[in-house]
């Protein structure tokens, strides 16, 4: 696209640059890593959720400046940290009422999850969320001794990922359940929740009498025509039930640096999980992940990101169309945000009387790394990141067209 100011067709090479994407590869990361490819075949990193683009300026620009002052002790959180959370969030979500005493600093999405469940329920007690489930929060509650009740996601007359309010309603009885984690928008979906889908659950949270952690880390990577409504800000009561999760990590690229954040309005609720964060002593920012942010959320990194959603609908609709009018008996669905994609495998591998090990094999032997939909707890599937230079996908995509689906 040669009217783009920032370069999304560069490739980068990240061979020996602590890049899980790459460097994970055959080492069995979180379990779940690709094998390695035959020779004669480059790796294509399609599963790990990063991006392979340069991040924004601003933030290079803001990590040289703090470099270039070469101390680097103790450290305070400063007036411009907070500022340029609610600044970025009032513009991007439409969030009200925010300011620093209910924005806190989080090591991760995890590390927060980790504190409610550690708070709020206890070893044994089931916590909801939907499936296909992003692995992470199944790893959690799996490590902390909860149990995961998952309430499938159902696809509509028109391919579109619709919760079941019923078996949600059921399920929250039946299992006593007191906390619920809501991925919005969803991975691996793509789903952007619309405000009645958003407040016909909360209704029937508030009625289980339910807290909400609601993961809204891809909140910023939502495309055209699509519009993320922060769960909290759904009504005065999901306001007071909610610990919304955020980080500028999954849009501009900066998971390395680790800076993720809370926003609670409820002051009991924010003092528990503080409190937590504070006796276990994990919660520490680096300084260098503060400034990132505050790079991030500048004015050019709202334009730079911009120019990237531009590319990832690009990508998105591109690797969709192709699959669906190329690969027979595997079908996928648009996403309405994230980069991405979770590709239906069950036709094809019936018809080829194929295992999903056979098929995710086949694609990582030439080198195409897309991730075992298994460990998302769904069959049969696969989940496919488009977020990288056009000439990599379509290779990938074409590599899978002759050497798997031919």
């Amino acid at each position: 696209m040669n009217n783009m100011k920032y370069d999304f067709d560069k490739i980068i090479d990240r061979r020996g640059m602590d890049s899980a994407a790459i460097d994970g590869i055959g080492k069995k990361l979180w379990g779940v890593s690709p094998e390695i490819a035959r020779p004669g075949f480059s790796e294509i990193p399609m599963w790990v959720a990063d991006m392979n683009f340069e991040t924004s300026p601003s933030v290079t620009r803001a990590l040289e400046k703090r470099i270039r002052h070469p101390l680097y002790g103790y450290f305070l959180p400063s007036d411009e940290y907070y500022d340029s959370i609610i600044h970025w969030q009032s513009i991007q979500h439409g969030y009200k009422d925010l300011t620093p005493e209910v924005i806190g600093y989080e090591n991760g999405v995890h590390g927060c999850i980790m504190t409610c469940l550690n708070t709020l329920t206890e070893p044994g007690d089931a916590v909801l969320l939907h499936s296909p489930a992003y692995l992470g929060f199944l790893s959690d509650l799996k490590s902390t001794g909860r149990e995961a009740v998952l309430s499938p996601l159902r696809k509509d007359e028109n391919g579109v990922w619709r919760m079941d309010y019923e078996d949600m309603e059921k399920k929250l009885k039946d299992y006593h359940v007191r906390l619920v984690i809501l991925c919005s928008p969803h991975n691996p979906s793509g789903r952007v929740w619309e405000r009645w889908e958003l407040e016909k659950a909360l209704a029937i949270f508030r009625d289980n009498d339910c807290t909400v952690i609601s993961d809204e880390i891809w909140s910023d990577i939502v495309f055209e025509g699509y519009k993320h409504i922060p769960t909290s800000m759904i009504s005065e009561d999901s306001k007071n039930r909610t610990v919304s999760l955020y980080a500028p990590s999954k849009t501009f690229n900066l998971a390395g640096l680790i800076g993720s954040y809370h926003i609670i309005f409820n002051p009991l609720l924010r003092e528990k999980i503080r409190r937590h964060g504070e006796r276990t002593q994990y919660n520490e920012m680096n300084v260098l992940s503060m400034h990132a942010l505050i790079g991030a959320y500048e004015d050019e990194g709202r334009e730079w990101l911009g120019e990237l959603l531009t590319v990832l609908n690009r990508n998105c609709q591109y690797a969709v169309n192709y699959i669906n009018d190329n690969f027979e008996g595997c079908s996928v669905s648009m996403p309405e945000a994230t980069y991405m994609l979770f590709m239906d495998c069950s036709g094809f591998l019936k018809e080829r009387n194929m295992t999903l090990d056979d098929f995710l094999k086949a694609g990582w032997d030439i080198g195409v790394k897309y991730q075992d939909g298994r460990a998302f707890a769904w069959q049969d599937a696969v989940r496919i990141n488009t977020a990288l230079p056009e000439s990599l996908l379509k290779e990938a995509l074409e590599r899978l067209s002759k050497y798997v689906f031919s």
